[in-house]
Parts: structure tokens; C-alpha cells; sequence
């Protein structure tokens, strides 16, 4: 259990409870039992606040992470760190990022995964890597180039100090088209700073370190048509230290920028911005700068505060080319050993090439000072040097001598404005992005500055002196109390969309978001160029999504202001710690933790926080045993058994270290001390089965059981089992012939003859069953050629000569009687049978006309079926407890039932049989009353007991039936006797 204080709580005391050592030393002790209602705030405080400086202060609004979480799409793969690399497929619609150890194809729309390819080191190369003195994070391989070239992506990763590029198949980036060595294209250490671009003619132009300690800094061209150039090796008025920050491919030049250790510099050590550039159809000197670049420029860029004496923002950290304004947005900070601070500059390309067609700034020998030298070549265009003989033809060896000592611009490349676009003190800007936005009067350039903290200010970058260095809105991308920087920025304009890379995410979040402005002064008070309000559809929306230009509105003339009024938040829980409770019954030991409202605290007339600050939990308590149940029922109805009662010790239950109960958790005691249990009845075993009843064909046979100490058994004492299932074995039987008789005789005395027997055939188990069956006939013909004597000649020879006459006065005589039926039930026949009787007393049936035999069906009801009993049922309940009682089981005529005048059974439907013989329980009272209650059961006229009355002179006693349950507790009645 948990104790909290009340709402509006303050570290105060909680009522009955010693809280947190540290708090001890601060609050009382509080023992009232009752709880300390604080009370509220002032509901209408006095607005004191608003002399206060932090509340007047002003501030750019800030997107808290919490606000901004419906808004952001999020990427992260378990155990890859370092999505550094991130470059827009904008054909495919896809993010392709590079990160430590692995390459992603993810979708624009909401950065899911398309796919994930793993570019690992292989076993022997980190063993390698290890052995030179790398630790095993270094000894990963991180991207460093990531550029697509049409249906191709270049990637090339550090692989563990021993660079590696690989040329991929952009839809797939599993497969691999090309394999190459890295160096001079990626840096071996991943923390060294590089940059790369590839032309639309394939060639790769990067940036970066060529050896493994980082001493030789290069800028080397290689892969396509063109030879592979490089700058000056090992010469340190070339690139001194440099830190190359990015490059692009602007017309005829391809353009560097970076921060180096400025060689012009002559007191002390400092660090310059720069810009270089060279031509990208320079192949290269004759024998002077060979293979090294001939058109190799640098010049200074200025990013400062102006001023008597100037403040300089010397280290360039990032850029952005808009390449429709031929505008190069930068990013500078001071160095990081002073004070940070940042600005963003913005220069022209026509700046830029002015200070490149100016002149020069060398020196003599080590030792002399830089000093300006004219330009041989101004207004120096690439294809100058391009005749017919070659793109070096032109070039004398005065020229190369120039082209070796002449690379450092004497004129500093001055930003557009004569202040930054924006200044910040105390953080550094890391990556920055340019958006173009369509107000409803003029264009906006907005930009995206990430910090080293993990935010992103976006500003509006602008001469106007009212909105110059306007924050529109700090947008928090990490939880409070997470910080780190970020590492990549990318910009989708047609989306509107805006990529992060971090240490450990992909980050998508929109540029704009109108509609989280729900009113029409909080949608012209956020100056967001995006946003403007349409006064037909009355919500805020883009200028794209506006019903009519002549309905939206912006107000974008002063910069937006923070709302300082900020309401208080809980920050979290301090961890558990000990602390001790009295409830009145001891102190026992507790744990109890505090939180405070900081996070953030109530400022400028915000709420307070509504809720506890100070918990208590887990405190100790000892345990204590419940009252004893009620004896439970008895383990046997009759014979010594055991009763139970049980407690618990849980009032209250022991918790937190407190101590449990002394004693027994259940309790137990025999019962039925006196009831004897009858003695078991049960079946005997089966007795041998008898005869079967046919030998074979099936029949049955039964078996029979009887019920011992009594007739209560379940179940049948007789069984039946069917029996010889083999088939009988074949009969056949066939009647004698009969005699020949003559058929279809011819008055020449031919004739046929037949004779017919009876055969039958049947699987019995006896012969003498077999009845006649089918009959068969035999034919034979007897010609009258005197060549073959049939026996019938003779009656043939009397059927000739003795045509067959009807005799007169012959006629039948009466009827028989009929025959007995054939069958006594289900449809028999009977016959009767007459005589023909001629003049003369002959018989001669042929005299007569009809037939001597009549047939008559008979018996044709159905046959009667005789009743036979069911097996018995199981005994009923005995009708009482004790004292003698009785129970009963039936049966039925049903097995089968009597039909058909049938006879009905023979017996008792119903057998009854004594039960629970032995005495009751005798139950007391010290009253003598007319009913008597058992524990926990109130019978009337049922129980047997002995009244004894209080009045002993007058004894009376008075006994009847009880029916008691054990044990035999008795309870004082109402009604006295």
C-alpha cells in the first residue's frame, strides 16, 4: 500500500509518518491520525509576476518534444548507431542512409524500412585494425560517401582503417557492381571530416585524408573519363590541416569548402574558412604539377559581427546551396576552446567568383610576408586553356610555376549582409537547410539550424531589420535531459518535409504545421511564412491549401514571442530510501521516496502541480491469526473419522520484513467415534458362461453374477455375450425324379417328355432344417419312328386313340374341409381338396371342369410378444439418517414390453430393504422445550432427545427422534415447555 499526499502538496509532512532522512532535517514530524489538507493556491494570485525579468523577457516560442511526437515519423534498427549519411532518391522515392555497418532503403512517405543491407568488415580486417592501436568502436567501418549516379549509388566506408568503395545497384543495394579501393575517396578514421561529389559524367571528386595517421590531406579526383589529379602532397600552403565540410558541381568548377589552419596568418595560430575550387576538365601539368591540379584556387570567407573592432566566426561547420538564388547559406562558430557562439552567413556565387578573378596572395620564401600579387589570367574561365591540341596546351611553364605558387586569393569572399543572418551565443550551430517559401507578399528564405543539443531553430533569413535573426520556433527533437547533435540534415521542398540522422534515429518531421494553430490570433501571432489564415474556411492553412489568396492573410512584421506563462510539471521520482511509521500501534520501517515541481517549475502566473510529492510504501507490519472456522464435515459418514477447522494469519497479514504468526494454521478432531459402518455390499465375481445357443451361424450365451451382504448392487446380475459368429456349413439336398410325362404330343404320336426334382441348398447347423427349394425340369423328345421306346409310349398310344371327351353327368363332389393353417400367426395358408366322379362311380378329374385343390390365406395377425423384466435400478437414499429406515429399487416390463396378447411379467416391480439400523445421536437441553435444534439445523418432531428441566422437583423427562449432526451442539429455544 502506497500513502501519498494530498493535491497541492508541497514537500510537507505526511500525516503519521517519518518521511526521507534528507527531508527529516527539513520538515516536522507529523502525528495527527487525521490527514493535513493543504490549502490551495489563491485562485486570483496578485500578478506580482509581472515585474518580474524572466517574465517580461523576451523569448522564441519552443515545440516541445511532447508536442512535436504526433508530428515526427521515426527510423532506428536494433544496434546501428551513426546515421550520418542520408541522400535523397527522389525518382524512387526513397531515403537511402548510410549508418555504422549498414546501408537503408527507406520510404519518403513515413521513413519505413524497404530494405537493409549489413557492410561489415571481415574478421582478419578488424583483427588488423585492432592491432595498429584502434579500439573495437573504430574498428567498424563507417559511411562516409553516399552518392547516387543515376541507376548507380557510390558508397565507401572506413572498414575498419583500410577504406573500401563500392558501387551499388540503387534499386538494390545488395548487389554490387563494383569494387574499389577507398583511399584518397574515404577517410580512415571515421572521425576525420571529408566530402564528396560525383558530375554527370561519373567522375568522383573528393575530399578527405590519403594516409592512415591523417597527415596528407587531399583534394582527388578519380573513376570516370578524366585522369585521377590530386593536390599538392605534403604541402601545407595547399591545405594546412583542413577540415573539408562539403563540395558542389556549379557549372565548368567544382567548388570545396572547408576550415584549415591559415598559413597567411603571421601572429599565432588561427583557423580560416575557405572556399576553393578547381576546373573539372583540368588534366593536369607537363612535367610540373603532374598529375596535380593546375587550376587548384582558395579564398577566405568572412562571417562576422560588425563592429570597431570585428568579432570573426572563423570555422566554417556546414553549408547549403540553393542553386536557384546561386546562394551559399553557411554555418560558423567560434573555435572550441572559447566561448561558443554561431552565426549563419549567406554568400553569392558571383562573390565568390569576383574574389577568384582578383588577385593573388603569395610570398617570396618561407619567411617573407604575404603580400598581394597580381593575376596573370583575371576572369579566368575553364575552357581558356582548352585549343586544339588539348586542355593543357595552353599551359607555358611560367604558367604552371604560377599555377604552383599562386592559389591563395588576396580578397576575402564577403557575405551578402554586413551582419549574419543570425547570430546565437552560448550554443553551436551543426547543419543547416534552406527552405523557399511563398508568402502572401513576398518570398521567404526559411531556415533549419540544427544544434549540438539535439534541436533545430528555424529562423527566417532576411535584411529586414525587424525580423532579422527571428526565431520562429525552437523545435525540441529529443526527450528533457537528452542531448546530442545532429548529424545529418536533408530537405524534401515538394514534400515539405524535413530528414534528421542522429546517433541512433531517422527522424522525419514536417516543415509546417498550421493546423496546430486552432485560432486566428495564434495563427498570425507564430509569423510562420507557411501559414496564413483563410478567413472563408476560418482555420489556419497553407497558401496551397487556402480557398482564395484574396481570403489569406499573414502577419509576418515582428518576431514571435513566447508565452512565458508556463504551468508546472512533476519531474520524476527520487529512488526509494528508508524511512520509518507510526500508526498508533508502533513504528514500523517504511520506504518513501519525493519528487518535485521542476520539470518544469510554475513561472509567470502558470499552475502548480496537482498531486503528491512524497510516497510512502512497503512499511513493515506484523500478522495476527483470524478467529477458528467452524468444524468442517466429518471424513467418514460411519466408522472414526476427523473433523478440521482452520485460521489464517492475514488480520492482518505480515509484509515488509514484519513477523508472522506463532501457532497452529488448522486444528483437528476424530468423529463418529461411535457409528459402526455397515458391512460392504458388492458383487460376486461372474460365474462361467453357459452353452451357446446355436453351434454355429451366431448365437448367445449369458453368464450370471449374484449381490452379496444384500440386494442393493448396480447394475444387472445377468449378462449376455453373443456367441459361435462362424458360418454354418453348406447343406445341400435334391428330391428323387419324378416320372417321365408326355407334353405337346402330335397327333403322329411325337412328343416331349419332363420330369422334374427339388434341389435345396443352406448354411445350417442341422440337415433335417433344409425345406424343399427351387424346382428343376428336364425335357426329352420322343419321336414315333418305332427307333426310340420311351416308357410313356403306352399312354401316348391311349391319348391317341382316345380323344379327351367331357363325360356326361360327371361333376365334383362337395368340398373337404380345410386343411389346419399353415402357421398360427402371421399369415399362413390352407387347403381343401374335391373329387371328379364319372357315371360309373370312376374317378377322373379330366371329366370335370376346374380345379381339385383350393388354397386360402389364414392366420394373419400379428404374433403375440411375452414381457420381460430390465435389470434392476440402484438403490434409493435410505429415508433417514439413523434409527432404521428403508430404501428401495425398481424395475420395469419392458425389456420387451407385452404385445399382441402377449403374457405380462411374472414378479415385483419394486423391492424395498432396511437401511441405517444403528441408534441415533441423543441430544440434551437444559430446558425442556417442544423442539430441539441441532448445530447448524433446526428439525421439529424429527429428533430424538432428553428435556431435563431446571426445576428438579418436578422432574419430568421427555424423549423423541433426533436427527444430529456431528457435533451435537444444542440451542436455546423460544417456546419453553
Amino acid at each position: 500500500m502506497m500513502a501519498t499526499l494530498p493535491r497541492y502538496a508541497t514537500p510537507m509532512s505526511v500525516p503519521g509518518m517519518l518521511l526521507l532522512p534528507l527531508l527529516l532535517l527539513l520538515l516536522p514530524i507529523a502525528l495527527s491520525q487525521k490527514p493535513l489538507l493543504l490549502s490551495p493556491p489563491d485562485p486570483t494570485p496578485a500578478p506580482l509576476y509581472l515585474s518580474r525579468p524572466e517574465c517580461t523577457r523576451r523569448e522564441h516560442p519552443v515545440v516541445t518534444f511532447q508536442a512535436l511526437s504526433p508530428w515526427i515519423s521515426i527510423f532506428s534498427h536494433p544496434g546501428v548507431r551513426d546515421y550520418s549519411q542520408l541522400t535523397l532518391d527522389l525518382t524512387r522515392n526513397e531515403l537511402i542512409v548510410g549508418a555504422r555497418n549498414f546501408l537503408f532503403r527507406l520510404s519518403l512517405n513515413n521513413v519505413s524500412l524497404i530494405q537493409a543491407t549489413e557492410w561489415i568488415p571481415d574478421d582478419d580486417t578488424r583483427r588488423s585494425c585492432q592491432s595498429k592501436g584502434k579500439t573495437e568502436v573504430e574498428c567498424q567501418n563507417y559511411l562516409r560517401v553516399l552518392l547516387v549516379n543515376k541507376t548507380e549509388v557510390i558508397t565507401c566506408g572506413t572498414n575498419a582503417f583500410q577504406p573500401l568503395c563500392i558501387t551499388r545497384e540503387v534499386g538494390n543495394m545488395s548487389s554490387v557492381l563494383d569494387r574499389v579501393n577507398g583511399v584518397a575517396r574515404c577517410p580512415y578514421d571515421p572521425r576525420h571530416n571529408s566530402t564528396a561529389v560525383v558530375t554527370e559524367s561519373g567522375e568522383l571528386f573528393a575530399a578527405t585524408v590519403i594516409d592512415f595517421s591523417g597527415r596528407d590531406p587531399v583534394i582527388y579526383r578519380s573513376l570516370g573519363g578524366m585522369p585521377p589529379l590530386r593536390t599538392a602532397q605534403y604541402n601545407s600552403k595547399w591545405l594546412n590541416e583542413p577540415h573539408f565540410i562539403s563540395a558542389y558541381d556549379v557549372g565548368l568548377f567544382t567548388f570545396f569548402f572547408l576550415r584549415e589552419n591559415a598559413v597567411e596568418h603571421d601572429c599565432g595560430k588561427t583557423v580560416y574558412s575557405r572556399v576553393a575550387r578547381v576546373c573539372k576538365n583540368d588534366i593536369g601539368g607537363r612535367f610540373l604539377l603532374e598529375d596535380t591540379w593546375t587550376t587548384f584556387m582558395k579564398a577566405r570567407l568572412n562571417c562576422s559581427r560588425s563592429g570597431e573592432i570585428p568579432f570573426y566566426y572563423n570555422e566554417l561547420q556546414s553549408t547549403f546551396y540553393l542553386p536557384e538564388q546561386d546562394l551559399i547559406y553557411g554555418i560558423f562558430t567560434t573555435n572550441v576552446n572559447s566561448i561558443a557562439a554561431s552565426a549563419v552567413c549567406a554568400f553569392n556565387l558571383s562573390s565568390i567568383t569576383q574574389a577568384f578573378n582578383g588577385p593573388f596572395r603569395s610570398q617570396e620564401n618561407p619567411r617573407s610576408t604575404w603580400l598581394p600579387t597580381p593575376n596573370p589570367i583575371p576572369n579566368f574561365q575553364c575552357g581558356t586553356i582548352d585549343d586544339d591540341g588539348g586542355p593543357n596546351d595552353g599551359l607555358t611553364e611560367r604558367s604552371l610555376q604560377d599555377a604552383q605558387r599562386l592559389y591563395l586569393m588576396n580578397d576575402v569572399v564577403q557575405p551578402v549582409s554586413v551582419d549574419p543572418l543570425v547570430m546565437q551565443d552560448d550554443v553551436r550551430f551543426s547543419r543547416l537547410v534552406v527552405d523557399i517559401v511563398q508568402g502572401h507578399d513576398t518570398l521567404y528564405h526559411v531556415m533549419y539550424i540544427g544544434t549540438e543539443y539535439g534541436t533545430i531553430l528555424k529562423a527566417l533569413a532576411t535584411t529586414n531589420k525587424s525580423l532579422q535573426g527571428c526565431y520562429l520556433e525552437e523545435i525540441q527533437l529529443l526527450p528533457p535531459g537528452v542531448r546530442e547533435p545532429i548529424l545529418n540534415l536533408q530537405i524534401l521542398h515538394s514534400d515539405r518535409s524535413l530528414f534528421v540522422g542522429l546517433n541512433n534515429r531517422v527522424l522525419k518531421i514536417p516543415l509546417e504545421r498550421c493546423s496546430n494553430y486552432k485560432t486566428e490570433t495564434l495563427c498570425l501571432e507564430a509569423r510562420d511564412p507557411y501559414c496564413g489564415w483563410d478567413r472563408k474556411q476560418r482555420r489556419c492553412t497553407t497558401l496551397e491549401d487556402s480557398s482564395n489568396m484574396s481570403q489569406w492573410s499573414q502577419n509576418i512584421t515582428v518576431c514571435p514571442l513566447r508565452n512565458q506563462t508556463t504551468n508546472g510539471d512533476f519531474g520524476p521520482w527520487t529512488a526509494w530510501q528508508p524511512c520509518s511509521n507510526d500508526d498508533g500501534d508502533g513504528t514500523s520501517s517504511c520506504l518513501c521516496r519525493s519528487r518535485a515541481c521542476d520539470n518544469p517549475s510554475a513561472r509567470c502566473g502558470g499552475r502548480n502541480c496537482e498531486g503528491s510529492t512524497i510516497e510512502v510504501s512497503n512499511c513493515s507490519r506484523n500478522g495476527g491469526w483470524t478467529p477458528w472456522s467452524s468444524w468442517g464435515q466429518c471424513s467418514t459418514t460411519c466408522g472414526t473419522g476427523f473433523e478440521m477447522r482452520q485460521r489464517s494469519c492475514n488480520n492482518p497479514s505480515p509484509r515488509h520484513g514484519g513477523r508472522v504468526c506463532v501457532g497452529p494454521v488448522r486444528d483437528e478432531r476424530f468423529c463418529n467415534e461411535g457409528v459402526s459402518c455397515p458391512q460392504p455390499i458388492f458383487w460376486s465375481l461372474w460365474g462361467a458362461w453357459a452353452k451357446c445357443s446355436a453351434d454355429c451361424g451366431g448365437g448367445v450365451h449369458s453368464r450370471v453374477r449374484s449381490c452379496e451382504n444384500g440386494n442393493s448392487c448396480p447394475g444387472c446380475a445377468l449378462e449376455y455375450k453373443a456367441c459361435n459368429l462362424e458360418a454354418c456349413p453348406e447343406v445341400k439336398r435334391n428330391t428323387p425324379w419324378t416320372p417321365w410325362m408326355p407334353v405337346n404330343v402330335t397327333l403322329g404320336g411325337a412328343r416331349q417328355e419332363q420330369r422334374m426334382r427339388y434341389m435345396c441348398r443352406a448354411q445350417l447347423a442341422d440337415p433335417h432344417e433344409l425345406q424343399i427349394g427351387r424346382r428343376k425340369v428336364e425335357t426329352r423328345f420322343c419321336p414315333n419312328d418305332g427307333m426310340a421306346t420311351c416308357e410313356t409310349d403306352t399312354l401316348v398310344e391311349d391319348l391317341l386313340r382316345t380323344p379327351v371327351v367331357r363325360v356326361a353327368g360327371s361333376g365334383w363332389s362337395s368340398w373337404e374341409t380345410w386343411s389346419t393353417c399353415s402357421q398360427d400367426c402371421a399369415k399362413g395358408y390352407r387347403t381343401r381338396k374335391r373329387t371328379c366322379a364319372t357315371p360309373e362311380g370312376k374317378v377322373a378329374p379330366p371329366a370335370c371342369r376346374g380345379s381339385p385343390v383350393e388354397y386360402q390365406d389364414c392366420n394373419s395377425k400379428a404374433c403375440p410378444v411375452s414381457g420381460a423384466w430390465s435389470c434392476w435400478s440402484s438403490w434409493s437414499q435410505c429415508s433417514v439418517p439413523c434409527g432404521g429406515g428403508h430404501y428401495q429399487r425398481t424395475r420395469s416390463c419392458n425389456n420387451p414390453s407385452p404385445v399382441n396378447g402377449g403374457d405380462i411379467c411374472i414378479g415385483l416391480h419394486t423391492e424395498e430393504a432396511l437401511c441405517n439400523t444403528h441408534t441415533c445421536d441423543v441430544c440434551h437441553a437444559n430446558v425442556l422445550s417442544s423442539s430441539v435444534s441441532c448445530f447448524g439445523t433446526f428439525t421439529d418432531r424429527q429428533d430424538i432427545g432428553h428435556l431435563f428441566p431446571t426445576d428438579t422437583v418436578n422432574l419430568q423427562l421427555a424423549e423423541r427422534p433426533c436427527v444430529c449432526q456431528s457435533p451435537p451442539y444444542l440451542m436455546a429455544l423460544s417456546e419453553m415447555a
